[in-house]
């Protein structure tokens, strides 16, 4: 089917049924915030929204070509993997990526009902318009339109709708599940787009995470005696420091950064700081600071974590060489056989991705963005995507891009724009469109 018969056939989006859709998405979102244990996500709700629209359209009601998988794994806690069948084995794309979980919103300091979507101009307004029921929606309306048109198309259109990606505590339930079931392995055949980024221009390179927690030990006393203190939060800051420094020593700017367009080279920083309590008068016993590590993919997470370890191990070892704070500010007490001590732990870390710049998705995906936005400008990021690194680890073709707004997501009052999901839609047809010309 030639580029132009398959972009006439899909044509455009279709507006009002998109807004109906995104309405009753949002109308969802209360439900699917995920912030374990408070806050765990019914995702299910959002899967028979999306079925009601396409199962008129699919194999189960004998109304159309579209083959339907809803597969659970938590109890309401649901996949959908939809296929529109093409007439070539193993040619084949898919859109991945549109969960159907959202990060918590407080209403209280929104301007409006993060619950329920508002229409203001160009703007779709409520948590998920932009991350990512937005996209949830959008892509449904691509599958609706293919399913009710039907057209000869050679490659087979996949789109896999998933749970729990705004939050990892819960393993096993989205994408990392079905990977491992095997649902997933005909992707590899052809360019997967992962469909949960931003401002319309492709993302081809994101940063790893590694949470840290640093706990120091001291020896609690009065203020007004504070040589018979060992000080963990001067100890816990000069630790800090010389961590730090030895870090970005380590892993300094990448020559790499700069062809991926990153706007940072990776960062090691505090974000929290917390310690037990007690007078003003009291100098504590321990605290802790926490934080992380944004990594760009150039560098191994494995590599930073045994270098951090390595780094603590070293200051324990030469703690009264850290630099002091004062005259009696110090870190071992030889009278009373006392050393404070530095311990640093690791939540769950996740890898960086880079795209690769020589694939045929990178280069349909770039076309179609010149051709509809007008210009193609990919760009890096070292915010965190979880799960695409895994993926191209397993052999896919893994390119990103979103269309809603950077500047909403994770944000209150997030909002995305009409018109930029209208250009999303008429992207992913000319991805199709490109692919089964062999462009």
């Amino acid at each position: 089917m030639a580029t132009a018969s398959v972009e006439h056939t899909l044509g455009d989006l279709n507006k009002d049924s998109f807004v109906a859709l995104l309405g009753k998405l949002i109308g969802e979102s209360k439900y699917v915030q995920n912030n374990p244990p408070e806050l765990i996500p019914e995702e299910d709700r959002i899967v028979r929204h999306v079925l009601d629209v396409l199962r008129p359209f699919s194999t189960a009601t004998g109304g159309g070509p579209l083959v339907l998988n809803h597969v659970t794994y938590k109890p309401n806690r649901g996949n959908l993997i939809v296929e529109y069948p093409g007439t070539q084995p193993g040619k084949i794309l898919s859109f991945v990526g549109m969960h159907m979980d959202v990060v918590t919103a407080n209403p209280s300091d929104w301007d409006f009902d993060p619950f329920s979507l508002s229409i203001e101009g160009d703007k779709l307004r409520g948590r998920g318009t932009t991350d990512c029921l937005g996209h949830v929606a959008l892509v449904t309306e691509l599958l609706r339109k293919l399913g009710e048109s039907n057209p000869t198309l050679k490659s087979t259109v996949v789109a896999v709708f998933i749970a729990s990606e705004e939050n990892s505590s819960i393993p096993q339930v989205g994408v990392d599940a079905l990977v491992r079931a095997g649902l997933l392995d005909k992707l590899k055949h052809g360019p997967l787009f992962w469909i949960d980024t931003a401002d319309k221009q492709p993302c081809i390179g994101t940063g790893g995470m590694i949470p840290w927690k640093l706990h120091v030990s001291g020896k609690l006393f009065h203020s007004g005696l504070p040589h018979k203190a060992i000080n963990p939060l001067e100890l816990a800051m000069e630790a800090l420091k010389e961590i730090q420094s030895r870090f970005y020593k380590d892993f300094p700017p990448h020559p790499s950064e700069s062809i991926y367009g990153f706007a940072t080279p990776s960062t090691m920083k505090p974000t929290q700081w917390n310690y037990p309590g007690g007078g003003i008068n009291q100098i504590p016993a321990e605290c802790r600071i926490s934080g992380d590590v944004r990594l760009t993919p150039f560098y191994s997470v494995t590599d930073v974590i045994n270098k951090l370890e390595e780094y603590v191990d070293d200051l324990n070892t030469n703690i009264e060489k850290l630099d002091t704070r004062g005259p009696v500010s110090k870190y071992c007490l030889p009278d009373e056989n006392l050393r404070g001590r530095i311990d640093i732990s690791f939540d769950e870390a996740m890898s960086g991705v880079a795209c690769n710049l020589d694939s045929r998705g990178f280069h349909v995906l770039c076309k179609a963005t010149e051709e509809v936005v007008g210009h193609v400008k990919p760009y890096s990021i070292t915010g965190s995507l979880p799960l695409i690194r895994e993926l191209q680890d397993e052999g896919f073709d893994v390119q990103t891009s979103g269309y809603g707004l950077m500047a909403t997501y994770h944000a209150k009052n997030e909002y995305c724009l009409l018109s930029d999901m209208c250009q999303g839609y008429r992207v992913f047809v000319s991805i199709i469109a490109q692919l089964e010309d062999g462009v």
